[in-house]
């Protein structure tokens, strides 16, 4: 789960991840793949401490400038202390935060470990009147040197040559200082005090690190090489995907659209037991839900900024309602359906969430930090509204709604995800909008799935209602004022554009006065009221919300 988790807030900044479980496992990684920029350290691994590697790695002439992130449970203080003392870059303790690690990943990137073992290119060339051809070529030859003076010094230990390691070692250090290959050059002056003392059995320990320089030069001279362990899913199922995504691609010319007939997609639609979500917050959830919380407010904090967990929290929480206590209103608000469900149905809940994948999302400018961006906006901008407009009881209704009202395009993507790719990418060539792309290869819009899923299985009927005419707000037969107030909102976030919101984009940011939605709320406000006012003051704010959520989700 943890894995998951920060796969997910790694992703959600393009960065790549991999993981492993020992501490031999971690080291022998590294060894092999130096292209790691930053380690997020656990301190309980398996049978030992996380500081084991720690000190590894400080104690490798390579590795000790290595960034360390440790990330644990519990900040014990002498565990703290002895990690500081190794240089961690920082102490973390979970539930894992985007702001925090991505933080922590910024850091890194400003000033990167493998750059510090080399001169600046620009600068040396300058300083040396090499070109930066010329000392790639060196720096090319160096690394093959490396390689073929691995065997030759274990003959000189094995043979006790002092003189020859000697004169090896000092040719060695010769042209990595011409090229400017100052972690080489330091390492090897360490070798050479190892040699010129006859310390045989440490030098026969250092010779272990040879191939590190060497994989570190390669690492700097191809900078876009992509380890093998830091493919993706994508990079690594690609061959599958072709094949599922040529059906639907090819579907319009070969005139098979609808791809799936709607009765097909309506049967799947009710087969599903609950809300899919996202796999790195299903992750984050269920580390939270199933580590003996000392506080509800984490998972609360994160079911009020997620579609599909509020979705699924709220089901829950009404079926337990109904289930025990006949008769009561439905509950509406997600952070109290998380106080209802109590530790232990939460852990529960936590252990048999549908997850989809959030790699699938993403069709630039579609993907789930984009699609998040704007349902978070929409739901605050909806609460904004209520406040402007006096009706402060339909602000935690609307907040929620706002969340919520897109959560179709969530089921489509888990039972369809090469489909939702395929449709994203229809819809952006031919300049459509989502559903329009969505009917054509469907005969059904996403908006479809959500309110035939919702209404199955009891999300409260305002929420279903927003769902079902956020599109077309005079057509509300219930939850008028709702459903107004949401797609008013909505429309403050697309024309702002606030993420990504499936819908062809405006140049031109119409008045609210004309709008379908304003029609049905301007029944709510008094004859003295000023639009312009309002209007001017629900795009700055909408423009205060864009800044805040691209700087927090790293749009």
């Amino acid at each position: 789960m943890a894995r998951k988790a920060m796969r997910g807030v790694l992703a959600r900044g393009r960065h790549r991840f991999a993981a492993v479980a020992t501490v031999t496992e971690a080291w022998d990684f590294l060894a092999t793949n130096v292209k790691v920029d930053l380690v997020f350290l656990e301190l309980k691994l398996e049978g030992e401490s996380g500081l084991t590697l720690l000190q590894l790695l400080r104690a490798n002439p390579f590795f000790k400038g290595m960034p360390v992130v440790i990330y644990t449970a519990a900040a014990e203080r002498d565990l703290v202390q002895r990690a500081l003392a190794l240089k961690i870059q920082n102490f973390l303790v979970k539930p894992y935060r985007d702001e925090q690690i991505l933080a922590e990943v910024a850091k890194t990137a400003a000033n990167g470990w493998r750059a510090r073992h080399f001169e600046e290119e620009k600068s040396f060339c300058t300083l040396m009147g090499y070109t930066p051809a010329g000392l790639r070529q060196m720096l090319g030859a160096l690394r093959t040197e490396l390689v073929a003076a691995e065997p030759r010094l274990r003959t000189q230990v094995e043979t006790k040559l002092t003189s020859g390691a000697m004169d090896l070692l000092g040719e060695l250090s010769s042209d990595a200082e011409a090229a400017g290959a100052w972690g080489v050059v330091d390492f090897v002056k360490g070798l050479r005090a190892c040699a010129e003392t006859e310390d045989w059995p440490a030098l026969l320990q250092g010779i272990e690190s040879l191939a590190i320089a060497e994989r570190i030069i390669d690492c700097h001279l191809n900078p876009a090489l992509v380890p093998l362990p830091f493919l993706s899913a994508e990079e690594r199922n690609a061959e599958e995907e072709a094949r599922i995504r040529r059906v639907w691609t090819e579907a319009p010319v070969q005139r098979r659209c609808p791809v799936v007939e709607r009765g097909l997609v309506e049967r799947q639609v009710a087969a599903l037991p609950g809300c899919p979500i996202v796999d790195s917050i299903a992750a984050s959830f269920q580390m939270s839900a199933t580590g003996y919380p000392s506080s509800l407010a984490p998972l609360m904090d994160l079911a009020e900024k997620d579609p599909a967990l509020s979705v699924q929290l709220l089901l829950s929480a009404n079926q337990v309602r109904r289930r025990e206590e006949q008769d009561l209103e439905p509950i509406e608000n997600p952070r109290l359906s998380v106080g209802l469900l109590g530790e232990l149905r939460l852990a529960s809940l936590a252990s048999g969430l549908i997850t989809t994948e959030e790699r699938m999302m993403h069709v630039p400018p579609c993907s789930w930090p984009n699609f998040r961006m704007f349902q978070i906006g929409v739901a605050r901008m909806a609460r904004y509204t209520c406040g402007y407009l006096e009706m402060p009881s339909l602000e935690p209704r609307a907040y929620t709604a706002g969340l919520v009202h897109d959560i179709g395009k969530l089921l489509l993507l888990h039972l369809y995800p090469v489909g939702f790719q395929v449709i994203a990418e229809y819809a952006r060539e031919r300049r459509l909008a989502f559903a329009a792309a969505e009917q054509f290869f469907l005969g059904c819009t996403s908006r479809d799935l959500a309110v035939q899923f919702c209404e199955l299985h009891g999300l409260p009927r305002w929420y279903v209602s927003v769902m079902r005419w956020a599109d077309d707000p005079a057509a509300a037969t219930d939850d008028a004022e709702l459903v107004a107030i949401v797609t008013l909102a909505r429309n403050l976030c697309r024309q702002n554009r606030v993420g990504w919101s499936g819908s062809v984009g405006k140049d031109e940011i119409g008045s609210i006065a004309d709008t379908p939605e304003w029609q049905v709320l301007r029944q709510r406000v008094f004859p003295s009221f000023n639009l312009q006012k309002f209007e001017a003051e629900a795009h700055a704010q909408c423009r205060a919300i864009k800044l805040e959520l691209y700087g927090r989700m790293g749009g």
